[in-house]
C-alpha cells in the first residue's frame, strides 16, 4: 500500500453529505442540506438555453464575464452605497465556498492565526489548517448566539491575520447588528488584520431588518474579502456560481490563486445570470419569499415538542429538544432519520471542539407540502 501523509488527518466526509446520503437510504425528507426542493424560475432556464444556442460555450475571462461583473458592481452600489471597480475588484467564482477557499489560500501562511465564530460553516477550519494556519475559535451559545467582543479581543495576538464572519449565519440564522459592526471597527483599527465576510445569505434577512455588509463601512471594506453566492439568490445551488468582492490590492492576490484553482467559471450560466438579474425584483423580493416559508415552518413546529431558537436570516431554523430527549444532537439526528424519516443537521458538527448544546438545524427552503409532511412526522416524537 502506498504511504501518503494526509494534510487533513482528522477530517472525514462533511456532515451534509453524510446526512443527505442517510436521508436517501431511508427515504427521509431531507431538511438537512441547504438546498430547495423546488425549481428555479423557468425564465432563468430559458436564458441558459439561449446562451447555449448563442454560442457562449467556451472559456469565460478568468475574472468572469465583464457584463456580469458590471451588474454585480451596480447591484452593490445600489444596495450598500459603495463602489467596486468591476475590472479590478469583482471576480466570478465557482460558488461561495470556492471564493472562501481562494481568499484564505491567497492570504494565510504557516503560523497565521484566524479567528472564526462557531458554530461555523464547516469549510473554514479545515482550509485554515490545510494552509498551516491556526484556528482561534470564539464559541457562541444558544439561544441568541451573541458575540462578546471583549472576549474576541482576548483572542488577538501578534499572529492574528484574519477574522472570518458570516452574516446571516449558517447554521444559527444570527445576523450582525450595528453594535457588532461598531465593536469590529474598533477592534481592527490600527491593525493589518484582514476580514473574510461570508455573505452568501445577504438577501435572506427578515422582520424588516437589513443586512449589514462589510462593503458599507469604509474602515472594514478596505480590509475585506466578501464572498457571495448566486445559488441562494436563484434557487439554483447546483450551478455553483458565486463571486468575491475585495479592494484591488487584495483582489490581485485572490486572482493569482483563482487562475490556477478554477481559472474561469461556467460561461453560459454567467450570461444567463446577467440577463436574469437585470430585473432587480428577483433579489429584492427574496426576504418576503423566505420569511413566508420561515413563518409557516415555525408555526408548524410550535405543534411539536421542539423549542424554537431565533431565526433572523438564512433559510435555517434551529431548535432545542430538552422536552424530547437527553441524547446528543448527533444521536437524535440519526434517530430522526430512521424513526421519523426526517433529516436534520446536528449543530455540534459546526464546532471544532466537542461542543454539544443539543441543537438541531432544519432547512426550510422547501415546498409548503414538504414542510407539512416533515412536521407531521416530527409530531410523533
Amino acid at each position: 500500500m502506498i504511504s501518503n501523509r494526509s494534510k487533513l488527518p482528522g477530517t472525514g466526509t462533511t456532515i451534509f453529505s453524510v446526512m443527505s446520503k442517510l436521508a436517501e437510504e431511508h427515504k427521509a425528507i431531507n431538511l438537512s442540506q441547504g438546498f430547495p426542493d423546488y425549481d428555479c424560475d423557468p425564465k432563468l432556464i430559458d436564458f441558459v438555453a439561449q446562451a447555449l444556442k448563442d454560442g457562449y460555450n467556451q472559456y469565460a475571462p478568468m475574472a468572469g464575464m465583464p457584463a456580469l461583473r458590471e451588474l454585480i458592481a451596480d447591484k452593490v452600489t445600489s444596495l450598500y452605497q459603495t463602489d467596486y471597480n468591476p475590472d479590478t475588484e469583482v471576480t466570478i467564482t465557482a460558488g461561495g465556498t470556492q471564493a472562501i477557499f481562494t481568499a484564505l489560500t491567497a492570504t494565510i501562511q504557516a503560523g497565521d492565526e484566524v479567528i472564526i465564530f462557531e458554530p461555523a460553516y464547516d469549510s473554514y477550519a479545515p482550509t485554515i489548517k490545510m494552509l498551516g494556519g491556526l484556528v482561534k475559535s470564539y464559541e457562541m451559545s444558544p439561544p441568541n448566539y451573541e458575540i462578546d467582543w471583549d472576549m474576541v479581543k482576548k483572542l488577538f495576538s501578534s499572529s492574528t491575520k484574519m477574522i472570518i464572519l458570516n452574516s446571516p449565519q449558517n447554521p444559527t440564522g444570527h445576523i450582525l447588528a450595528e453594535k457588532d459592526i461598531e465593536a469590529l471597527i474598533k477592534l481592527v483599527k490600527g491593525t493589518d488584520v484582514l476580514i473574510l465576510s461570508d455573505e452568501v445569505y445577504e438577501h435572506l434577512v427578515y422582520d424588516g431588518k437589513k443586512h449589514l455588509s462589510m462593503a458599507s463601512y469604509p474602515e472594514l471594506k478596505e480590509r475585506s474579502f466578501i464572498a457571495a453566492s448566486f445559488g441562494k439568490l436563484l434557487h439554483a445551488t447546483g450551478w455553483k456560481v458565486g463571486y468575491c468582492l475585495a479592494p484591488a490590492g487584495l483582489m490581485q492576490e485572490f486572482r493569482k490563486i483563482h487562475q490556477f484553482n478554477v481559472f474561469s467559471v461556467n460561461t453560459p450560466m454567467q450570461v444567463a445570470i446577467t440577463n436574469y438579474l437585470k430585473d432587480s425584483s428577483v433579489y429584492l423580493g427574496l426576504p418576503d419569499f423566505f420569511q413566508q416559508k420561515r413563518d409557516f415552518f415555525r408555526n408548524l413546529l410550535r405543534e411539536t415538542k421542539f423549542d424554537l431558537l431565533p431565526c433572523n436570516g438564512s433559510y435555517f431554523q434551529c431548535v432545542t429538544y430538552d422536552r424530547i430527549s437527553e441524547e446528543s444532537d448527533t444521536d437524535l439526528a440519526m434517530r430522526l432519520i430512521t424513526e421519523t424519516r426526517v433529516a436534520s443537521i446536528p449543530v455540534s458538527a459546526f464546532y471544532t471542539r466537542n461542543t454539544d448544546h443539543r441543537v438541531l438545524r432544519f432547512c426550510f427552503a422547501k415546498k409548503q407540502e414538504t414542510l407539512e409532511i416533515a412536521v407531521q412526522r416530527l409530531m410523533k416524537l
